[in-house]
């Protein structure tokens, strides 16, 4: 059956190609959603699709293809090439750029540029997989499936913004060419509607498989079974999911008749297999009257008011007529069992039922041809029944009613979802991580270290102790010298060997020497990291007392509090590591002496060690008892030594455990997370420990009051040869501590080299991002002073005037002020005077009595003459002009 509605989708290529330009041109290849991308693949160009399906009745007696597409997508192409474009500039609008720091599992991001590209061409491939009916199609949608699983439980859902558009299956559209659609940013809505798409084609898939073939009918079996259990799935999670009104192919109930309707199918494909292999009569009987029920309860489902305008005309007429089929094919073969045993008229009454029945499925369905071949095969039976009958058996033929119900068998089962779907599922990103997983993992890592280096630290203290108290005691060495033999004790001669393999004086030497380099090497890189706030910080504060209120970026002190207090920390675990170094130190040059010795030649070790004597006392009590507990010593060490290695190597992926916290509840509970699972790691070794150190405390006891008794029986005091013997044994403990402190102190400082570079790293992004953002101010601040008003220029004093001009004639000495004198009027000057052009006189200039005759011998010209007429158009002389000479 085919009921998968319209799905738009776009010319693969040209929907590549544009994405790919698109991509290029925002970048958004660059930009990580947490595993998915801005520009989410090429993806959000096909996300204009509607889900496609194809669910499948069967042809042929068993199988019939319900729907008459021909493909179970119909494609609009000529509006492909708007909706691309179309959903290409939305997406660009709406997805949001997520910064891939986000989402890293270190402190560098990871780029994941080629899993996005990688996870396109899936998707892509997916979408258009689903036109092929083919098992390796499906292969390919599985695993984009699994991909998005994947990635759901890396990325929260509040992260994802990402619009996906899907169509409904079953809505044909309008006459206007719309169709019932739902868009929903959630990547769990895509892989419900890629789910959807899955059990369609996994029906479509099993309609074409051959009918006479034993392999393709176990899958086409097995297709079924599990598309039944995906609608299934979907029935009971897509409401939580999605949490809106689904389209209605996406309705519960709907789900639920697509289920059963893929169960009844599959019930068909062993009512098939069974004809096929020739099995008893009376089971397939069974399996048809089971077939005949799990249709019987599809179409009540299918006939619900809310459901049945839904679905394709045909559907509904022709679950009725396979329902009517299978009871037919039930009644014929359970009349195979009536005649075998030789119930003639039973079986005359169920194949009257069957042929009635097979009439009914034909007349229901509306194909004539349905289950044709075994309508014709019972009406065969049927009078050949009767003819023997009526000329034979003469048996009474009974009521339909009265017969005893057929038998019911059902295989087909609702297969659960199968995680992951694909064969050799690979995440395309696999190390990306949420950063509050990667968090999360190193709040984690912390609380395991700070447990194992405990438990470590608790029995090498205890070993410690017990070394010293069995040097003290001259254990073993003093038990295996009472021997009287000349040479030195075995114990002392293999703790000389190990000293000398390890390297002895001149190791220790070395890697004392090497210290101080070290050491100096992070100091320096602190000391420059510190040198490079402190300059920023005085950058700014001089900035900000020369600009005041008008600095107004952050101060440095807020925004580089968290690096100070980063650099005060590895001050300070520098600091520590000086004081170790000391103590590492001090206890090499109290045992240099012993080491030295131990690192000689087994003849220079033997002369060096005093000659001495002991009583004869090897096989005193005191002695076997000394023995058997120096062998439980060495008992105790070797199971420390596996202790340690098991905390040192004892590991749990905690990455699964917080992504499936993140995904299910949006949050990480860390510590609740990290101490259950620590407990159950580590329980058992803390015990362990705990165990071995209450067991030290015991063999102790025992030690020294086997050694009391021991020097009793010996009667006889310490002497040179133990004392140095003691020192001995001492030196070659120290050496081991001390070769091991070495060891941890040379990691410790090449682990904190990087450590310092990395945070050195950060500090100088800093000062650069604020030196960038400095002269950035600096440049704003000029242009802004450059942009401000000149202030006013001061007043002028009274001396740089220009002097004051007569505004009359001068009064004559002795002359009053009565004295009728015209007030003098200066011609105004021309506005365009040129001082170096020719002015023509003014011919029209004006004077009250007529133009001044020229001078006379002795008389002065008047004053404001001109030599040169002014231009034409000069402004005319007001009246009452230059007076008369009155001379």
């Amino acid at each position: 059956m085919n009921p998968g509605g319209d799905k738009v989708k776009m010319d693969a290529k040209q929907s590549l190609d544009r994405a790919s330009k698109f991509l290029a041109r925002n970048s958004f290849g660059k930009q990580i959603l947490a595993g998915t991308a801005s520009g989410w693949f090429t993806g959000a160009v096909v996300g204009y699709a509607g889900k496609g399906v194809a669910l499948v009745l069967g042809s042929s007696i068993i199988l019939y293809q319900i729907a008459h597409h021909q493909g179970y997508v119909k494609q609009d192409w000529d509006s492909i090439k708007t909706l691309a474009q179309q959903k290409t500039n939305e997406f660009s609008k709406n997805t949001p750029a997520v910064n891939k720091s986000r989402y890293s599992t270190a402190d560098r991001p990871e780029d994941c540029t080629d899993a996005i590209n990688e996870l396109a061409k899936l998707r892509n491939n997916a979408i258009w997989k689903a036109f092929e009916k083919y098992e390796s199609s499906l292969e390919i949608i599985y695993g984009y499936y699994d991909q998005l699983v994947a990635l759901e439980t890396k990325i929260p859902a509040q992260e994802l913004q990402v619009p996906f558009k899907w169509k409904d299956a079953f809505d044909k559209g309008s006459i206007f060419g719309s169709r019932i659609s739902l868009t929903i940013p959630s990547l769990s809505y895509e892989k419900i509607c890629v789910l959807f798409n899955i059990a369609a084609l996994q029906s479509a898939v099993a309609a074409v498989q051959s009918l006479e073939s034993d392999d393709a009918l176990k899958l086409a079996a097995k297709l079924f079974q599990q598309s039944a259990g995906i609608f299934n799935h979907l029935k009971s999670t897509v409401m939580l999911t999605i949490q809106q009104d689904p389209t209605p192919d996406l309705n519960p109930d709907t789900l639920g008749a697509l289920s059963a309707l893929m169960l009844a199918q599959a019930q068909e494909i062993f009512v098939h297999k069974a004809i096929h292999d020739n099995m008893k009569d009376s089971i397939v009987a069974k399996l048809a009257s089971q077939c005949e029920d799990l249709y019987g309860e599809c179409l009540k489902i299918f006939q619900r008011d809310n459901l049945k305008n839904i679905w394709d005309k045909d559907w509904i007429p022709l679950i009725a007529g396979k329902q009517a089929a299978f009871h037919a094919i039930a009644e014929l073969y359970q009349s195979f069992v009536c005649k075998s045993n030789k119930l003639i008229g039973e079986e005359i009454c169920r194949l009257e039922r069957s042929v009635e029945l097979f009439k009914a499925a034909q007349q229901r369905s509306g194909k004539t041809s349905l289950f044709q071949d075994l309508q014709h095969r019972a009406e065969r039976n049927l009078a050949e029944a009767k003819k023997d009958n009526d000329f034979i058996y003469h048996e009474r033929i009974p009521d339909i009613k009265s017969l005893d119900l057929i038998g019911k068998a059902q295989p087909a089962k609702v297969l659960q979802l199968a995680q992951p779907m694909s064969h050799n599922f690979k995440d395309l990103f696999n190390e990306l991580v949420p950063v509050a997983v990667h968090q999360a993992l190193a709040a984690y890592d912390v609380r395991k270290n700070e447990i194992v280096n405990t438990e470590i630290g608790r029995l090498r203290e205890s070993t410690t102790m017990l070394n010293g108290v069995l040097a003290s005691l001259n254990l073993p060495a003093a038990i295996e010298v009472t021997d009287g033999s000349s040479g030195l004790p075995p114990s002392i001669m293999e703790k000389a060997n190990t000293v000398s393999q390890l390297g002895g004086l001149a190791e220790i030497d070395r890697m004392i020497r090497e210290l101080p380099d070290a050491l100096k090497r992070n100091q320096d890189i602190l000391d420059e990291t510190d040198r490079m706030l402190n300059e920023e910080k005085q950058a700014d504060d001089s900035l900000r007392q020369q600009f005041k209120e008008r600095w107004t970026r952050t101060p440095s002190d807020k925004l580089n509090e968290m690096f100070r207090s980063n650099a005060a920390k590895y001050r300070q675990i520098i600091n520590n590591a000086v004081e170790a170094d000391k103590v590492v130190r001090e206890k090499f040059e109290s045992h240099r002496a012993g080491i030295n010795l131990l690192s000689k030649s087994p003849s220079e070790l033997e002369a060096a060690v005093p000659q001495g004597s002991s009583g004869n006392v090897t096989n005193s009590s005191a002695v076997t008892t000394l023995r058997q507990l120096m062998e439980e010593v060495e008992t105790i060490k070797a199971e420390r030594d596996v202790i340690e290695s098991e905390l040192k190597n004892t590991n749990f992926d905690m990455k699964t455990t917080f992504l499936s916290a993140l995904a299910k509840d949006g949050a990480i509970s860390e510590p609740v997370l990290s101490v259950e699972n620590l407990g159950q790691t580590y329980g058992q070794l803390q015990k362990q420990v705990k165990e071995s150190i209450e067991r030290q405390a015991g063999l102790l006891e025992r030690i020294q009051q086997a050694h009391s008794q021991f020097v009793q029986e010996r009667g006889s005091t310490a002497s040179g040869r133990e004392s140095k013997m003691c020192q001995l044994a001492a030196a070659h403990d120290a050496f081991r501590d001390l070769l091991n402190n070495l060891k941890e102190g040379t990691k410790f400082y090449n682990d904190l080299t990087q450590l310092l570079v990395a945070f050195q790293n950060k500090v100088s992004d800093y000062c650069f991002a604020r030196k960038t953002e400095k002269e950035e101010l600096l440049k704003d601040l000029t242009q802004e002073s450059s942009r401000q008003a000149p202030l006013p220029t001061p007043t002028q004093p009274s001396y740089h005037t220009d002097p004051v001009y007569v505004q009359g004639m001068p009064v004559p000495y002795g002359a009053s002020s009565a004295t009728p004198y015209p007030s003098y009027v200066p011609p105004p000057m021309p506005q365009g005077y040129n001082p170096y052009g020719t002015m023509p006189y003014p011919s029209s200039y004006n004077y009250p009595g007529g133009f001044p005759a020229a001078p006379g011998y002795g008389q002065q010209p008047p004053p404001g003459g001109y030599q040169q007429q002014p231009p034409a158009g000069y402004p005319q002389q007001p009246q009452g002009g230059y007076p008369q000479n009155p001379w």
